[in-house]
């Protein structure tokens, strides 16, 4: 604890002391509701804002306007204390004796060159930082560059792969600091909040350690796919497969998507080909090249967007008995248990993780993020639906285009057969096709 001039006690619970007695380069709580770390946070903040000059940045990932920040917060716990040192203006707080100053920024909206008015910072505190993504960490992180600068975290985890969690808190270095604080945990916690976190106990387990305990939610109250069936499959040793192959064609709809090929046969999740900013022609090249190479038996692609200029063509250069179009919005095969084809063709690749023998995927931390990171819901007639897809861009910080083109080589059943024919003007000759047909007998066209 410490005492401002006016001789107001300042107290700062021991979970917190860290806060204002170590360094470390990241010093990182999480825990359930109640466990006061926002309180903490702020209090700490304003101490050492009075002991030294410091910028201090209060960050958010979206922060629409001051009010979505920590800002009031701040400002009535400079009332509590009655810090009249602190002055409190429109959009930042300053000390008046140390020239500290506190500023509050959202991180989506900042690109690369607007983040660079974080390079002085001193403290940066990530508040609600379960919904930072994991794009904006990556920008963030290595601006925050200042000799002896220090990133705080504050957060109540929201799924097992919140992205902070993953990159930082789950394998810690020795330069960061990781704690666990909850309700029973905070000297000051009102005996209220003590019974209604009792209550929660006794009515449900799974919502008394999400809510009060500060654990991930089960995947299975949300999410489509749990972790657990993907790490699973990152870890089988399938080495063919005489399935035919189906190759999933994620086209890039914006300018920071990647278009993605996806290649399985059956169990087998052969590999996944990502590329950027090509244009529709540059595209269709590709598949062709992959069609005369490795002769898939389908090649199922999302025809939304830019992908419809890539199947025109691919159709006009012959390839229409091999290609399919796919619209993710378009209704279901099955519409009365799915809301449309995208939640149709997501489900079938949970079914195919769960199923036995167990599948093959390549072991791929981005493509597990993707297939673990999508939530379902239901429609008023109880169908499957997904998350929208700008959402789950949102939250990982990148369009699931890997998930997507797996998802694509189930959208239609695809039987072993024959060697597909390839009808391309390049490839087969009318001569070949008569030849053909005559050997199988084929004598009416």
């Amino acid at each position: 604890m410490t005492k401002n001039k006016n001789y107001h006690i300042i107290k700062i619970a021991e979970p917190f002391a860290p806060l204002l007695t170590e360094h470390k380069r990241i010093k990182f709580y999480y825990g359930g509701r109640a466990g006061g770390k926002s309180y903490a946070f702020a209090d700490s903040l304003l101490i050492k804002g009075r002991q030294q000059k410091l910028l201090i940045a209060c960050l958010r990932e979206i922060q629409d306007s001051i009010k979505d920040s920590v800002y009031k917060l701040l400002c009535d716990r400079i009332a509590l204390y009655e810090l009249n040192d602190y002055q409190i203006f429109e959009n930042r707080i300053e000390n008046s004796v140390t020239g500290s100053k506190f500023i509050f920024k959202g991180l989506r909206d900042q690109d690369v060159q607007h983040i660079k008015s974080l390079e002085g910072v001193d403290i940066a505190w990530i508040e609600e930082a379960q919904t930072i993504s994991k794009r904006s960490w990556e920008i963030l992180e290595p601006t925050i560059r200042k000799d002896g600068s220090e990133i705080w975290i504050s957060m109540n985890r929201e799924l097992e792969n919140d992205p902070l969690w993953v990159m930082v808190a789950s394998h810690p270095d020795d330069r960061t600091l990781v704690r666990k604080v909850n309700y029973s945990d905070n000297p000051f916690c009102p005996e209220e909040i003590k019974i209604q976190a009792e209550k929660c106990h006794q009515r449900s387990l799974d919502d008394y350690h999400h809510i009060w305990l500060g654990e991930p939610i089960k995947q299975g109250h949300t999410k489509l796919i749990s972790s657990e069936l993907v790490r699973k499959s990152f870890l089988q040793n399938i080495l063919t497969s005489s399935s035919p192959l189906v190759i999933g064609l994620d086209v890039a709809r914006f300018g920071d998507d990647s278009t993605v090929f996806c290649f399985r046969q059956g169990r087998l999740c052969l590999k996944f080909l990502s590329y950027e900013k090509l244009d529709n022609v540059a595209v269709a090249n590709l598949a062709t090249g992959f069609i005369k190479d490795y002769r898939p038996q389908r090649i199922f692609m999302d025809i939304g967007g830019q992908g419809a200029g890539v199947y025109d063509i691919l159709k006009d250069r012959g390839f229409g008995e091999i290609i399919r179009g796919i619209y993710f919005g378009e209704k279901a095969i099955n519409e009365e248990r799915y809301f449309n084809r995208r939640a149709e063709m997501w489900d079938s690749v949970q079914s195919w993780l769960a199923s036995q023998p167990q599948v093959q995927l390549p072991a791929d931390e981005n493509l597990f993020d993707e297939l673990t990171g999508i939530n379902k819901k239901y429609d008023r007639r109880g169908r499957l639906q997904l998350e929208e897809k700008e959402e789950v861009k949102k939250r990982l910080g990148r369009s699931p285009d890997k998930a997507d083109a797996l998802a694509l080589t189930f959208a239609e059943p695809v039987y072993e057969s024959s060697e597909p024919q390839i009808y391309h003007r390049d490839q087969l000759t009318f001569e070949d096709i008569f030849n053909s047909a005559h050997e199988k007998g084929q004598t009416t066209w």
